[in-house]
């Protein structure tokens, strides 16, 4: 059905989404390390040419969890993440190695806000061995990295913020299951021509071996 009838019956039935009130953090960007290559562009021709990442925080009972992800900006997968206990460098270097598995990523933009773990020298030098190019946003400009940030507000909405998280593996568990098998397999996109990211790479990667 339209959204507009979907606007219509959860107007008429008093269903409402649920919002997000975003958490401000006490960070102090540091000078950048890369230039930005993005500049809010957030698009890409094929796939592996444009990743964006960044790094969140949830609280549970046992204390917070750390989330970086990196997603490809032309089908919106989550090419990799990694998730632990603590923000340091090892959180980034992790997520980025797991998203270079199984791809060739010679020249991949990478870009990135100025958070410490991303102008990490243990950050850079996996880039560089992984033949990527990195790239940065500017300083208080949250709209530079806007496209990493529209996923974790999805992620925020969609399980963190539904109940209270008992322990760091419950909610480590309910961020993976949602990733791959909700937004990744079930939920559609707009921009996707109201396809899912696998729909939408399988149905182009069949298309361009057709051809």
């Amino acid at each position: 059905m339209s959204e507009n009838r979907v606007h219509r019956l959860c107007r008429e039935h008093q269903i409402y989404s649920t919002t997000m009130k975003r958490r401000g953090y006490a960070r102090k960007p540091g000078p950048p390390v890369h230039d930005d290559l993005i500049v809010r562009d957030f698009t890409a021709e094929r796939a592996i040419q444009r990743w964006v990442g960044d790094i969140t925080e949830h609280r549970t009972d046992e204390g917070r969890l750390y989330r970086c992800t990196f997603k490809d900006l032309w089908s919106n997968r989550i090419v990799g993440y990694s998730i632990a206990d603590r923000m340091t460098s090892a959180l980034a270097v992790a997520a980025i190695r797991n998203a270079a598995l199984r791809r060739d990523c010679d020249g991949v933009i990478v870009h990135t806000d100025r958070g410490s773990q991303f102008r990490s020298r243990a950050f850079v030098s996996t880039l560089n061995d992984l033949h990527m190019v990195g790239s940065m946003g500017r300083v208080g400009a949250a709209g530079d990295n806007a496209a990493a940030e529209s996923f974790f507000s999805l992620l925020q909405k969609n399980v963190l913020n539904q109940q209270r998280w008992a322990t760091r593996d419950e909610l480590r568990l309910a961020i993976i299951v949602w990733i791959e098998a909700t937004y990744h397999r079930r939920r559609k996109q707009r921009r996707l021509g109201r396809l899912t990211p696998i729909e939408y790479e399988t149905l182009h990667q069949s298309a361009a071996q057709a051809a």
